[in-house]
Parts: structure tokens; C-alpha cells; sequence
């Protein structure tokens, strides 16, 4: 038997029906899902140590359990003296399985790890239904050793659904686990 994903599991047995009921959907392809995961990391002191590259490639490759990718510049900014092509960052798109184990252990194990969580802001929606949310610390995540970090930096999460409406969205990812403040 082929392993499925904890998260993928309930999407299909309890939040599917919880959406039909909540929104009204006549098919179950109208239901809203999670379509991919997108975890970006800028940094931008890569431009004088092209080392800091590597360490965010590796640490990312580490959180997700996928190998990341630089991001290269686009253009030329002479105030940062920075030229197009040059690598600034490192990013991953997580889809299947992979993107359930990641959204189970940001939920149940790094979020919690967050000094004073209240919870994660709900303004974070871009009127399409995808939802951006902003960590400062990678050292949340269990798989980074803290002795061997050289800094510490943010990242951005992106999570991408097939939602029409922020409400949707909202409801998909509170189903899922993410945990809103309440207002």
C-alpha cells in the first residue's frame, strides 16, 4: 500500500465534506484544495558572500525535504551593487505528499516553537485565494541545528489554492490547521 500523507488523508475524508457543507458546492471538484507550497528565502548580503547562497540552499533543502534552488537576480541595482544573474535568494515549490508532510510539521511542530504565538494573521490573503505568511527565525523548524546556523533569517511561505474568494481560502487553511488569530 502506497503511503499517503496524514494531512492529504483528511482532506478527503472530513474537510472536503465540511466545505461542501460550509459553502454549498454541488461537485466535489468545486471544492476549494491546496495546490502548492511555495517556501522563498531572500539574501541579500549574498552579494558580498557568495557562501550565504550555499547555507540557505542547504537549510531549505533541510525544512522541506526538497532540494532548493538559487534565485537570480533580475536586473542590474548600481545602489546595491548588484548585477542581473547574480544568485539572491533560494526558493522551493513543494506539491503532493511533500507538501502535506511540510504544512503537517509547520503546523503541529515549528509554529508552536514561535516566542509569544498567538496565532498567525489573517491579512495575509491577496484577494485570489492564496495566502502569504511570513516567518522571521528558520531556527522554528526541528531540522536546523541551531550550533550550526552563521545567521539567522526569515523566509516566506506561500500557500497557493484553487479558491475564488479569500473566505474560501480562509476556511480550506483553518481546516487544514493553520491556526488564525481569532479577533
Amino acid at each position: 500500500m502506497a503511503y499517503v500523507a496524514r494531512l492529504k488523508k483528511e482532506y478527503k475524508e472530513r474537510i472536503i465534506a465540511a466545505l461542501t457543507e460550509e459553502f454549498g458546492y454541488r461537485n466535489v471538484m468545486q471544492v476549494p484544495k491546496l495546490e502548492k507550497i511555495v517556501v522563498s528565502r531572500g539574501v541579500g548580503a549574498a552579494v558580498a558572500d557568495k557562501k550565504l547562497i550555499d547555507h540557505a540552499v542547504d537549510e531549505m533543502t533541510m525544512i522541506t525535504g526538497q532540494k532548493a534552488v538559487p534565485t537570480m537576480s533580475k536586473k542590474d541595482v548600481a545602489a546595491f551593487k548588484l548585477r542581473k544573474g547574480m544568485p539572491i535568494g533560494a526558493k522551493v515549490t513543494l506539491r503532493g505528499e511533500r507538501m502535506y508532510e511540510f504544512l503537517d510539521r509547520l503546523v503541529t511542530s515549528a509554529l508552536p516553537r514561535v516566542r509569544d504565538f498567538q496565532g498567525i494573521k489573517a491579512t495575509g490573503f491577496d484577494g485570489r485565494g492564496n495566502y502569504n505568511l511570513g516567518i522571521t527565525e528558520q531556527i522554528i523548524f526541528p531540522e536546523i541545528n541551531i550550533d550550526k546556523i552563521n545567521r539567522i533569517n526569515g523566509m516566506d511561505i506561500t500557500f497557493v489554492t484553487s479558491a475564488e474568494t479569500d473566505k474560501e481560502a480562509k476556511s480550506l487553511l483553518t481546516e487544514l490547521g493553520l491556526p488564525f488569530k481569532k479577533k
